[in-house]
């Protein structure tokens, strides 16, 4: 397998972040993951935050961002993530009222393109992040293929998650083939088999083994462990997933 580095999204890590931000990243360096894809950055400055990560090690991959955000307070999303080094901006969620029809799915792609083409020309790669809504059909297509046809690959990469794709009835590594052009970020996040509630990765249904031919495939940059709900103590599951990537060879 080809060497694509591991970061964890902080999200996973929300409750202990809010009590102790800088101790819970310091954390995760020490669990051993090979960057920190953020949901927020705990109230540090650009400079604490660069500081911090160059004491670690870590490097930044990736900050997820509001859609409001990205369309009212760009310069200052883009001038933070510069002066971190994190090469990769993404878009976290769309509201409801922004893809409740063709229409309005269409309308938001352009403004997706016009924030793909600020990050590029300021040097950053932007990214839009799936959860299961995307594959709601309209005329019978994926509102994520509407998303996909209405914008420039070169403008708007994917961060597949993959738990999504397959809680929407799909395969992860398929779309990942179909959509390699594109694929820049692949988010790892595994399925209970018996209640399809968030697992630790390798503890649950996803074909990994599959998943990760097809990411290694589109060149994708990063594979970024995120749990949005744990049943083990949350630092004891992303040690298993990373523990489990190694055991499988990735890490």
């Amino acid at each position: 397998m080809t060497d694509i580095p591991i970061a964890l999204q902080m999200y996973t890590l929300r409750e202990q972040a809010a009590e102790d931000f800088v101790g819970t990243v310091r954390r995760v360096a020490e669990i051993g993951y090979a960057g920190v894809e953020f949901a927020g950055y705990g109230g540090l400055s650009a400079a604490e935050m660069k500081a911090l990560l160059d004491e670690l090690g870590l490097k930044p991959a990736g900050s997820h961002v509001s859609l409001q955000m990205l369309e009212n307070e760009l310069d200052s999303v883009i001038d933070y993530s510069l002066e971190i080094g994190n090469p990769y901006v993404v878009c976290s969620f769309l509201p409801p009222d922004r893809r409740q029809d063709e229409a309005s799915l269409r309308a938001t792609a352009e403004s997706l393109n016009r924030i793909g083409a600020a990050c590029k020309e300021r040097g950053l790669r932007f990214c839009y992040h799936n959860h299961a809504f995307e594959f709601q059909t309209f005329d019978g297509k994926y509102a994520l293929d509407i998303l996909y046809e209405t914008t420039d690959p070169e403008l708007v990469r994917a961060e597949v998650d993959t738990y999504w794709v397959q809680f929407a009835g799909l395969d992860p590594a398929e779309l990942i083939w179909r959509h390699s052009e594109r694929v820049t970020l692949v988010h790892l996040k595994d399925m209970d088999p018996q209640d399809r509630s968030f697992a630790e990765v390798g503890e649950g249904v996803l074909d990994w083994e599959a998943i990760f031919a097809a990411s290694e495939a589109a060149g994708a940059e990063w594979y970024i462990v995120e749990q949005d709900r744990c049943k083990r103590p949350p630092l004891e599951s992303v040690r298993l997933s990373l523990d489990n990537l190694r055991a499988m060879g990735v890490a």
